[in-house]
């Protein structure tokens, strides 16, 4: 897998990310006509929440530009979602990250971080925050070590109990907070 960038301000954009895969990927901006293909790639990362589809059309049409898809081939193969929460200066949240089943465990997840975190629409900042349920080891472990790339701190708070969720029966939601960091560039 060859790794290429739609952001013209990388340098880095032919850095080869796998040695044991041929095929280029191209990191992106989501577009409104990649949703449903979002949603169907969420539907198959257990254990994501799925949303609506229709709420990944909003994110591929407001947040875009805090937002990655991994194209090969034509397929969305990976998607990150995330936002600057307006009363939170310096935050990046990253809402869902979602690695297609077939190529997980070759570093895709960090490789979507990292582009969105030297995107111009994640200048100033300095902290990453995401939520991740107790079970999620995978998520806890990219995350983890995003924080050891970064060489920042990962610290771990509750944020929402099994009780905010209702009738739902979702598991708890901890808080990861990474930072501070400084990226160059």
């Amino acid at each position: 897998m060859r790794f290429k960038s739609d952001d013209k301000s990388l340098k880095d954009g032919s850095k080869s990310v796998s040695p044991n895969r041929t095929k280029e990927l191209v990191l992106r901006k989501p577009e409104v006509a990649d949703g449903a293909k979002i949603f169907a790639l969420v539907e198959s990362c257990k254990p994501l929440d799925k949303n609506s589809v229709y709420s990944y059309l909003l994110l591929c049409h407001h947040f875009a530009d805090t937002c990655v898809v991994a194209e090969e081939e034509g397929d969305i193969v990976a998607f990150l979602s995330g936002y600057r929460p307006p009363d939170r200066e310096g935050v990046f949240f990253v809402w869902q990250v979602a690695v297609d089943t077939q190529i997980r465990g070759q570093g895709l997840g960090k490789l979507l971080l990292k582009e969105v975190l030297r995107r111009p629409a994640a200048r100033r900042c300095n902290f990453l925050e995401t939520t991740i349920t107790p079970s999620n080891e995978a998520s806890q472990r990219l995350f983890a070590s995003l924080a050891r790339d970064l060489k920042a701190r990962c610290t771990v708070t509750s944020c929402f109990s099994e009780d905010h969720f209702g009738h739902e029966n979702h598991e708890a939601e901890h808080l990861f907070r990474i930072g501070p960091f400084h990226l160059n560039g």
